[in-house]
């Protein structure tokens, strides 16, 4: 029988055979220098159609991604999902091979804060439910759903799921790294439509540590209030207007630009920022822009990167200005700094924001203090949710062209918009911003207020 590290219970990792198997091996293989990053997964998730099951899956999956240092300061990788020993030996094997034709003048190191004491950070393991139990309640939230109103004719895109997850990190220089937690989510995306007019459509998503704690009515009824606004339409004239982004639209559109904040996307060249820019007002000065993965309200977040680097809250845009950018251990040591906890571990380490954060500085003054998306009565666009996003933003030269759900907004009444775009440069509107609001929206992809902003070419669709 072959040993596995993952034989203590299903799916779950063994860091201390892990490290033990590799220390063996890499000293039959005369090899001093390694690291490892391992993850697994158990995941169920379940799909309904009219009442039925549409596709139910479980998944367990295990991977592990292996660097080697030659005797010549050459790196070597490998990635297998075989983390029996006799896989993880042949991957070491693997590792080895491919050093020799590493780079020599571009090597990586370990993390300096690979061994730095973790932030606590609280993460619940949630109780497994079967997938009997996952169809039950998907079932029932689809009918609600389509029971809350009578235009409302089907689901057709959604989502229960339920997944366990796990991280370790260890390296020769006495790293070890160990994480688990838990994460459910559901997804309800709605079609309605009346008579004689186009059907419309509206979604939701929620997503929580454990199922029980999972808002399920709150998904529901945001759906149905977003489809049901969008039942009146009408099309609109192709001109500039005022724009209010809601909070995930304007996390959507930080994101799609996020290479501007990454290191690695400016070394390589594909990024609006270089290595000169830090210090540069990018912005109005009112607009503040971190990363806070560690922040309470993120669901799923682990206390380490791939390169065992802690997980760090990192303000990235300040009053305006470039303070910071996202690093890996390279990108950190050829800056100057220290690495921010926002790699990955492969073949060419990647760098990625985990969970942004949007808020106003309190000592600067808006343009226009007067907007607020409760009590505004002058004409304007509330952009509800970006779409295309892989295919209408060009990141390394800012632009964008975007289709978007939306209303037009006069005198307080919200009219949905049949289909339009926005298009625009992401420094100018940035620069463009007339309003940040003072209440922070919590989303499941960061956490944001309403964004206004002015003179913003949007392209009616008739």
């Amino acid at each position: 029988m072959i040993n596995s590290i993952t034989n203590q219970k299903i799916g779950e990792l063994n860091p201390q055979e892990l490290n033990s198997l590799l220390e063996k091996f890499s000293i039959e293989s005369a090899i001093k220098k390694w690291d490892v990053g391992a993850s697994a997964s158990r995941d169920l998730s379940v799909q309904v159609h009219q009442g039925n099951a549409k596709q139910l899956k479980g998944s367990q999956r295990n991977s592990m991604t292996l660097r080697v240092w030659n005797k010549y300061n050459q790196v070597g990788i490998t990635s297998t999902s075989d983390l029996t020993s006799k896989g993880i030996k042949k991957a070491m094997k693997g590792a080895i091979e491919s050093s020799f034709f590493g780079n020599e003048k571009e090597s990586p190191e370990f993390s300096q804060l690979a061994k730095k004491e973790l932030e606590e950070v609280n993460t619940k393991i949630s109780n497994p439910h079967t997938i009997d139990e996952l169809l039950t309640i998907l079932k029932k939230a689809e009918k609600q759903l389509i029971d809350t109103h009578q235009s409302i004719d089907s689901v057709p895109y959604n989502g229960l799921s339920e997944s366990y997850m796990e991280r370790i990190y260890i390296n020769s220089d006495g790293a070890n790294r160990h994480m688990k937690l838990s994460q459910s989510s559901i997804y309800l995306y709605a079609k309605a439509e009346e008579q004689n007019k186009k059907p419309r459509s509206a979604g939701g998503i929620k997503i929580n540590s454990n199922l029980e704690e999972l808002d399920i009515d709150s998904c529901i009824n945001e759906t149905s209030k977003k489809l049901i606004s969008h039942l009146n339409y009408k099309p609109i004239e192709t001109k500039k207007y005022l724009i209010c982004f809601s909070p995930e639209a304007f996390l959507q559109l930080i994101s799609a630009f996020s290479s501007m904040f990454n290191a690695r996307s400016i070394i390589d060249g594909l990024s609006l920022m270089n290595e000169d820019s830090i210090g540069n007002q990018i912005s109005v000065p009112n607009l503040n822009i971190s990363d806070e993965s560690l922040h309470p309200e993120n669901i799923g977040a682990f206390s380490f990167d791939g390169e065992g680097t802690p997980t760090q809250n990192i303000n990235l845009v300040s009053n305006g200005v470039l303070i910071n950018l996202l690093h890996s251990e390279a990108t950190a040591r050829k800056f100057g700094v220290k690495p921010t906890g926002h790699a990955g571990l492969g073949a060419k380490v990647s760098v990625s924001p985990d969970w942004l954060v949007v808020r106003r500085s309190e000592s600067e003054m808006d343009k226009d203090e007067s907007l607020n998306i409760k009590s505004t009565l002058k004409e304007y666009i509330l952009i509800d949710e970006l779409n295309a996003i892989h295919s209408g933003v060009k990141a390394s030269q800012g632009s964008f062209s975007l289709p978007f759900d939306g209303w037009i907004v006069n005198k307080g009444k919200k009219t949905s918009i049949e289909a339009a775009t926005v298009a625009g440069d992401i420094l100018k509107l940035l620069n463009s911003i007339v309003k940040i609001e003072n209440e922070q929206i919590v989303t499941h992809q960061g956490i944001s207020p309403h964004v206004w902003v002015d003179n913003i070419s949007i392209t009616g669709e008739a």
